[in-house]
């Protein structure tokens, strides 16, 4: 498949019943060249169906970055259902903290915009719960998706949009394909929105080489990949403080490591409004 440009946007769903109503409101054409996941395009947007559970959702977001991305800063999104104790049935919700049941670690995506629906937090599991016995809303893929996600992007620029296709009342054993594609599509326009604002944040985060970049790769050594890290954090501060100057010591620091590492401190202290 010929395409003009790389694609901005990437979507990640584990169904193909998840998929469908997007592949079909965004008009996306299958890469009969890609074996290994179900990969579709347009000019602007890469959706891979990459199977059920976390090591699939892993898998998929990985090989569809390593052979597609190109971009500096993609949009990253997660889509699909999710189950709840007593939400209504089609219910459509943001993720703002992503726990990995397993794990026990958990993922907090930054919201510096106005969310286009509720938010909520998600835990992930490893197998399908019969029980409804949290107040969380539980899926099997967004912290694997998270987690393979940040190594691709920033984290302003990765979500998980979460429809609710069962609870107490009608348990997951109830699930039908169609009624998954008909519970998303109802939400396109609002999937829509979620979308033209990340684009839109994307575009604020790629900005020219900031000038501090220079100085300091000469000051200290970076490994390429450490160059990477550095330019996006660099790129984070100044979209997230209205570029403000940022004031420190360059003595206090024997090598890059421990810069990046302080830079990353300093972002994550950073307060910021809706």
């Amino acid at each position: 498949m010929t395409r003009q440009k790389p694609p901005q946007i990437f979507i990640y769903a584990a169904l193909p019943c998840e998929a469908k109503p997007l592949i079909e409101h965004f008009k996306l054409k299958k890469n009969t060249t890609v074996q290994p996941f179900a990969v579709y395009f347009s000019q602007d947007i890469c959706l891979t169906v990459t199977g059920l559970g976390k090591s699939a959702m892993a898998a998929g977001l990985a090989y569809t970055q390593a052979l597609f991305a190109s971009v500096e800063h993609p949009v990253l999104v997660n889509i699909g259902i999710a189950g709840h104790i007593d939400h209504a049935l089609g219910r459509l919700f943001l993720i703002d903290k992503i726990t990995d049941v397993d794990s026990r670690k958990s993922y907090y995506p930054p919201l510096v915009f106005t969310p286009p629906c509720p938010t909520a937090c998600i835990q992930t599991v490893s197998r399908p719960q019969l029980g409804y016995d949290s107040q969380h809303l539980c899926d099997m893929e967004a912290s694997a998706f998270y987690e393979t996600a940040v190594r691709f992007s920033s984290g302003e620029l990765i979500h998980c949009l979460k429809v609710i296709s069962d609870n107490e009342a009608s348990p997951a054993e109830n699930i039908q394909p169609k009624q998954v594609a008909a519970l998303i599509g109802a939400h396109v326009s609002t999937i829509e929105t979620l979308l033209a604002e990340l684009s839109r944040l994307a575009k604020i985060i790629t900005v020219p080489e900031p000038k501090l970049f220079e100085q300091l790769t000469q000051r200290y050594h970076f490994t390429v990949s450490e160059q990477g890290q550095l330019k996006n954090q660099l790129s984070r501060w100044v979209t997230l403080t209205d570029n403000q100057a940022l004031e420190f010591d360059e003595t206090r620091f024997r090598k890059g490591k421990d810069l990046l590492f302080w830079l990353d401190q300093q972002i994550s202290k950073v307060e910021f409004c809706l």
